[in-house]
C-alpha cells in the first residue's frame, strides 16, 4: 500500500514547554492506525495538528506526497469524529448528516439522498426524524460517523469516540467502525487510551508517552517484542490484568505469576 500520510519531525511547544518531540510516522492508504497512550501523552495534540486546528511549531505533514502543513482544515479532505458527538441538538438525524453537504457543490441537489443512504448504512433509518436527545450515546456516535462520511474524506480521525459509552455499546460500535472502514475503504487514525480497544481495531498501533513514540507496530509484534519497559507495562501488563480478571469467571486457570494466558 502507498503512503497516504507522512508526519516528519513534528514538534509542538506550548508556553515554552515542548510537548511533542520530533514525532515522525506514516500511515498507509486504507490502514487503521491507533495512537495509544495515557492522558497528556500528546496524542490529541497530534490529531489537532493533522486536521488543521493547530499549527505545529516545526515539522511537516504530507498527504499523498503533497505538503499540507500550512493548508487550512477545509482543504485537507479529512474528517473528524469527536468523543462528545458535536451534533446540532436542534436538528434531526437527517438534518445533521445533510447539513455539511448543503455547502458542497459536488453533491448539489443530491445531498438529501446521500444523507439518507449514509443513515441507512449506519443502521439508523428508523431514527432519521429524531433529534439527538432522543438517541442513545451509541446512536449519536453513529450519526456523527455518518455525518463525517458524508463529506467523503480521504482520512477519518477519531478523538476517543467511545470514552463516554457503556461497555456493551463500545463493543458493538467497534465492529461497526471496522465494517465502515471496509465498506468505504477509509484510512483511519484513532486516538485512544484503551489498550483492548486499540488491539481489537488496529492494523498498527503507535504507543506514545510524554510526547515521544515508544513503538509503532502491528498488535502481534507489540505483544511478542515490546520496545522497552513503558510498552511492556502500559500495554501488555494492563492487557494481562484484563485477561486474568475475565479468566476467573470463565473457568480458565489464569496464573498469578504474570505469565500470559492464551498467548498474551
Amino acid at each position: 500500500m502507498a503512503e497516504k500520510l507522512e508526519v516528519k519531525e513534528l514538534v509542538q511547544v506550548f508556553n515554552n514547554q515542548e510537548v511533542l518531540h520530533r514525532i515522525s510516522f506514516s500511515v498507509k492508504d486504507g490502514e487503521f492506525l491507533s495512537i495509544l497512550g495515557p492522558s497528556g501523552c500528546g496524542k490529541t495534540t497530534i490529531l489537532r495538528i493533522l486536521i488543521g486546528l493547530l499549527r505545529p511549531s516545526s515539522g511537516r505533514i504530507l498527504k499523498d506526497g503533497r505538503d499540507i502543513t500550512d493548508l487550512p482544515a477545509s482543504k485537507r479532505n479529512m474528517g473528524i469524529v469527536f468523543q462528545n458527538y458535536a451534533l446540532f441538538q436542534n436538528m434531526t438525524v437527517l438534518d445533521n448528516v445533510e447539513y455539511a453537504l448543503k455547502f458542497t457543490k459536488e453533491y448539489g441537489g443530491s445531498s438529501r439522498s446521500r444523507a439518507e443512504s449514509l443513515i441507512e448504512q449506519v443502521g439508523l433509518t428508523e431514527h432519521i426524524r429524531k433529534k439527538p436527545h432522543k438517541l442513545s450515546g451509541g446512536q449519536q456516535q453513529r450519526v456523527a460517523i455518518a455525518r463525517t462520511l458524508a463529506m467523503n474524506p480521504e482520512i477519518i480521525l477519531f478523538d476517543e469516540p467511545m470514552s463516554a459509552l457503556d461497555a456493551a455499546t463500545r463493543l458493538l460500535l467497534r465492529d461497526e467502525i471496522k465494517e465502515i472502514q471496509k465498506k468505504f475503504h477509509s484510512t483511519m487514525i484513532y486516538i485512544t487510551h484503551d489498550q483492548e480497544e486499540s488491539f481489537s481495531l488496529s492494523d498498527r498501533i503507535m504507543v506514545m508517552n510524554h510526547g515521544v513514540i515508544h513503538q509503532i507496530d502491528t498488535p502481534g509484534e507489540i505483544i511478542k517484542n515490546p520496545a522497552g519497559d513503558f510498552v511492556r507495562d502500559f500495554v501488555i501488563t494492563n492487557l494481562q490484568r484484563k485477561v486474568n480478571s475475565l479468566a476467573k469467571y470463565m473457568g480458565i486457570n489464569a496464573p498469578d505469576n504474570g505469565k500470559p494466558v492464551h498467548g498474551i
